[in-house]
């Protein structure tokens, strides 16, 4: 007999103001007559926060930037096993809604009023842990996308490219530096770590800063100066930012960050949620599916 696949969708609980003046943004489906959180199923080869947020933009007409992960909520529906990914998340912009068959009413309404009208229990839990979550600032460190190998490449190693595979990956990562609203972009000057934040750089309209402290050729042989400046990248962010480097660099990257090193694979995305005073509060580790 075999195994029933499982079905993933993602959400957010979206808030804004502060205090008692705290409000979320809830939607009513006619289908059940229930009212819930935005929510809705991942497509093939989407990560989860891409999700989240292009549920959230279909369902209300309100873009998003993710913040720190919620729980995760499981139930079993007679097509499999379910599970839905929460990020809190805060406003960017917002249309005109039009009511549809899916989504026919969208409010924002204070936290009070969400506990009573919001349908299932779960998502009354989830939305509780939201506002026990601080507002952060997310740096992404990214390892470049898959490169030609160097002993196919003929010119200078900082200029190899990314191959077929690489710029497939470079594109499924600007979707999901889109997720958490990236509005600053860092490499290395080595070809294949400005290329694989170009995609995202090119559609926000947001130029790559570069710097050779991060290329293999400076970094392996002066670390402590790749540690310090990541250090001080993340110390001074007030904006989301993203951060490329090579894998030889990556153990001083870590070092700055204060994380144990561990291997990445190439594409691959570590979310570093920044609290206002400067700390660390969670880690999320995103592969690529290419």
């Amino acid at each position: 007999m075999s195994r029933r696949p499982r079905i993933r969708a993602a959400g957010a609980v979206v808030l804004r103001g502060d205090g008692d003046d705290t409000e979320v943004l809830i939607i009513h489906r006619p289908r059940y007559d229930d009212w819930s959180l935005p929510k809705g199923k991942g497509k093939v080869d989407e990560l989860p926060p891409q999700t989240a947020v292009r549920e959230v933009l279909e369902e209300t007409a309100t873009t998003v930037r993710l913040g720190l992960r919620l729980p995760t909520i499981r139930y079993h529906l007679s097509k499999g096993d379910k599970s839905v990914e929460y990020w809190r998340a805060e406003e960017v912009s917002a249309q005109e809604f039009t009511p549809n068959a899916e989504v026919d009413k969208t409010c924002w309404v204070g936290i009070d009023k969400a506990m009573r009208r919001i349908t299932y229990a779960d998502e009354r839990r989830v939305l509780s842990a939201a506002l026990l979550k601080p507002r952060t600032t997310p740096l992404i460190l990214v390892r470049h996308a898959k490169a030609m190998l160097r002993r196919n490449w003929s010119g200078p190693d900082q200029e190899r490219r990314l191959t077929g595979r690489g710029r497939h990956q470079a594109e499924e990562l600007a979707q999901l530096l889109g997720a958490y609203g990236v509005t600053d972009l860092v490499s290395s000057s080595s070809t294949r770590c400005v290329q694989t934040l170009a995609p995202y750089g090119r559609q926000q309209g947001i130029e790559v800063l570069t710097t050779d402290v991060l290329t293999e050729e400076e970094g392996t042989v002066r670390p402590s100066e790749v540690s310090d400046y990541v250090a001080d990248l993340l110390q001074s962010i007030t904006r989301p930012t993203a951060i490329c480097g090579h894998r030889p660099v990556l153990p001083a990257m870590f070092e700055g960050l204060d994380l144990p090193a561990r291997p990445m694979v190439v594409g691959e995305a570590i979310v570093l949620h920044r609290d206002d005073d400067g700390t660390v509060v969670e880690v999320e580790v995103h592969k690529p599916t290419a």
